[in-house]
């Protein structure tokens, strides 16, 4: 059953700001109603359980600037400190990744002065969360506000520690189950226990601290849990991504495989999630908004365990009675022993149910995965086949377009061959015309030279016998006289010259 309620609750100075309860209003609330605030909306709690929603009246700063997202900036640790405030400040802006622990560690020095801290989310700010504090003394709280205020979380980051005075807490509204809401104790002096430590809370021996989903601890034993959900209910504040569907990116309706962790629409919307299953035979898939589990085989739910509205806890889906009144499961129909009994064997079938059920899908998962395998070889097979085939048929192509040029090459330098051949039949067969036409010249100018020769020694002969005859005829002539011989010397170069003016 749930109910929402907008009654306006404020907590005063005194009064913890842990539970609203109305009678925690404050009278001095309306006092500063002129004075220089400035408000922020909060909410704390699971939102999927129950949620409290409230407004922070914060004294504004004169030497603050507003940024884009809502967070003041810090003033000098000099300036003068608001008149009226209380020993009750607030955080702004404290970055998600910085856990329970982490924030304890980074306030270290004066955790022993803090006696209640409760983690809120400030609207307009999803990256990060506030923190309320009230100390002991006013004199703790200004020594943190000067301490801190304008101080990096951390030196490695940009992020910057915004300490402000807190006028009052005011919660407008819870929503939820009612279950969830209890009722005040008979007895003032009972209070809560730690889920840790099961110590009472007792801001007075240690501080206490209330988580985003509003369980409370003590502040050395939350130190120690270093993972940023709660130790309860596993709430975590730093929420993850906005999950979508796979193949249309829708973010409704969506159901996720448990076997695969794929994520698909539901059937009122793309169908996606069974499209998934009639192709993976994956039968499991988790609904991300109701966290129940639907199995596509037996076509029903099979979750067993389910969240409890009361306190986000998971709890066993309850099995009807039914000898109990409207089967609520709760009458004492068998003994101690028997329950016992029925319920170590109820555990036990579920392990052995769990167990056949992992195992079969386990195995459907590696037959899936091998068909996938194999298709995926296949494949490969079958592109590396493709592609040494096209590579074959590209260098074949290449090398007969290589051979055709060589053919050509071939056929034109045959061509050139057989024309040179030619021509040099052609050309053997004018230089023998031409020697034979040579040795002709050669015989006829020998016979001409021999025939002058001939002539010559004729002509020679001739001569001398017409000198000779002359010779005789002055011999005659001279009486008593003295023939002298010539010289043969002298007769021969007479002849050679009158034979080279003859020729």
């Amino acid at each position: 059953m749930s109910s929402s309620s907008s009654t306006a609750v404020v907590a005063g100075e005194d009064e913890p700001f842990r539970q609203p309860l109305p009678e925690m209003i404050s009278d001095d609330a309306s006092a500063f109603d002129n004075a220089a605030t400035q408000t922020f909306a909060f909410s704390s709690g699971n939102p999927r359980i129950e949620e409290t929603r409230g407004v922070m009246h914060l004294f504004s700063s004169s030497s603050s600037d507003n940024s884009n997202d809502g967070v003041v900036s810090s003033p000098s640790p000099n300036q003068n400190l608001p008149v009226g405030r209380k020993p009750l400040v607030c955080v702004l802006g404290v970055p998600n990744h910085m856990t329970y622990a982490d924030f304890c560690q980074f306030c270290a020095s004066f955790i022993q002065h803090i006696l209640e801290m409760r983690i809120v989310r400030t609207d307009g700010m999803d990256d990060q969360y506030s923190v309320l504090i009230r100390f002991d003394s006013q004199d703790s709280a200004d020594k943190f506000y000067q301490h801190f205020n304008g101080r990096q979380f951390n030196s490695l980051e940009e992020e910057v520690c915004h300490v402000l005075f807190t006028v009052y807490v005011q919660f407008t509204g819870y929503t939820g189950s009612l279950e969830h809401v209890q009722p005040a104790p008979a007895s003032s002096t009972e209070q809560p226990s730690c889920p840790v430590c099961l110590e009472r809370l007792d801001q007075d021996t240690s501080g206490i601290l209330t988580t985003i989903c509003n369980h409370s601890f003590h502040c050395s034993c939350i130190s120690k849990w270093t993972d940023s959900s709660c130790p309860v209910c596993r709430y975590c504040q730093q929420q993850p991504e906005k999950s979508i569907c796979f193949v249309c990116q829708t973010s409704e309706n969506l159901w996720m495989c448990v076997i695969c962790g794929f994520v698909g629409c539901g059937r009122y919307k793309g169908g996606h999630a069974i499209i998934h299953w009639k192709e993976t035979e994956h039968c499991y898939s988790l609904e991300l908004e109701t966290q129940r589990v639907w199995d596509y085989a037996g076509d029903n739910y099979v979750h067993r365990l389910i969240q409890s509205k009361t306190d986000g806890k998971l709890v066993e889906l309850n099995s009807h009675c039914l000898h109990g009144k409207d089967n609520c499961g709760s009458c004492d129909c068998v003994d101690s022993g028997t329950s016992d009994a029925l319920l170590s064997s109820k555990v036990e079938a579920i392990v052995n149910e769990y167990n056949e059920l992992l195992a079969a899908q386990l195995e459907n998962q590696k037959i899936y995965y091998e068909t996938l395998l194999q298709e995926a070889k296949e494949e490969t097979e079958k592109i590396i086949s493709e592609a040494v085939k096209k590579a074959i048929a590209q260098k074949l192509q290449k090398m007969q377009a290589k051979l055709d040029r060589c053919v050509t090459e071939k056929k034109f330098l045959d061509d050139l061959n057989e024309n040179l051949l030619k021509n040099q039949e052609m050309w053997k067969a004018k230089i023998s015309e031409i020697e034979e036409r040579e040795k002709m010249a050669l015989r006829a100018k020998d016979d001409k030279i021999q025939d002058s020769e001939a002539q010559l020694r004729d002509l020679m002969a001739y001569l001398e016998a017409e000198k000779t005859l002359q010779q005789l005829s002055i011999s005659n002539e001279i009486k008593d006289g003295t023939v002298l011989p010539m010289s043969v010397e002298s007769s021969t170069s007479t002849g050679t010259k009158g034979k080279g003016k003859k020729i």
